[in-house]
């Protein structure tokens, strides 16, 4: 890999957790952004930390800002931020559908907004979001949550219209499932039975920050399981 710093959003859930690590081990320095800095207290002591809320826009300017002051420009950034709530159509609430697009999409816009000026000073840079499956997929039962990852991937493939012109390449990884504590409490074995560990992903996110994925661009990346 030669990016030096990567920035993973979302470092305290189970998959940025995993991602950090990852990213870590193959050798960039490491800002773990979250919201909840409890969250962040068991990463390793050679990956930073750095508390913010990216679902506000002027807050996340300021964060990725003081990384590229005090660390160095960002030359990857993973957003993993995420939330699901179930429910169809008819079960769909205005607070529902508000909660899903300000957490599955807002983040991804202000994350990218944040750093693509530093990446477009370096005339490179790499963005991966988080996407999922029924963002691609129609699935029932989910319709805000569904519709929030489908215009995640949409948002996915216009930055890299936008963004590649400057260098600066933009992807999505589609995972299905996570095995992951909240999952556990929400899925019946039976289900979980076909998910994935944050690990896999986050390894497929190292694969698509790294030299080797130089020519992938605009890709969403389905990494469903069994």
């Amino acid at each position: 890999m030669s990016a030096k710093v990567a920035i993973v959003a979302g470092a305290g859930g189970a998959l940025g957790h995993a991602t950090a690590i990852t990213l870590t081990a193959g050798g960039l320095t490491v800002v773990a952004v979250d919201r909840n800095e409890r969250a962040l207290g068991d990463l390793p002591d050679d990956i930073r930390r750095q508390v913010a809320d990216p679902t506000d826009p002027d807050a996340t300017k300021q964060i990725v800002d003081r990384i590229a002051g005090e660390i160095g420009p960002p030359d990857v950034l993973v957003n993993t931020i995420g939330a699901f709530r179930p429910g169809d159509l008819l079960a769909t609430t205005p607070d529902t559908l508000r909660l899903m697009m300000d957490v599955n999409l807002g983040p991804a816009l202000w994350l990218s907004q944040a750093v693509a000026p530093h990446m477009q000073q370096q005339g490179s840079g790499v963005i991966v979001h988080v996407a999922a499956r029924p963002g691609i997929d129609p699935t029932g039962g989910m319709t805000a949550y569904s519709a929030s990852k489908a215009a995640l991937v949409h948002l996915t493939r216009t930055l890299d219209v936008e963004l590649r012109p400057h260098g600066i390449r933009v992807n999505a990884v589609a995972p299905q499932l996570l095995v992951t504590p909240a999952n556990r409490n929400i899925f019946p074995p039976e289900v979980l039975a076909h998910a994935v560990a944050p690990e896999a992903i986050a390894g497929v996110i190292a694969f698509l920050v790294s030299d080797a994925a130089a020519p992938v661009s605009g890709a969403i990346l389905p990494a469903y399981g069994a």
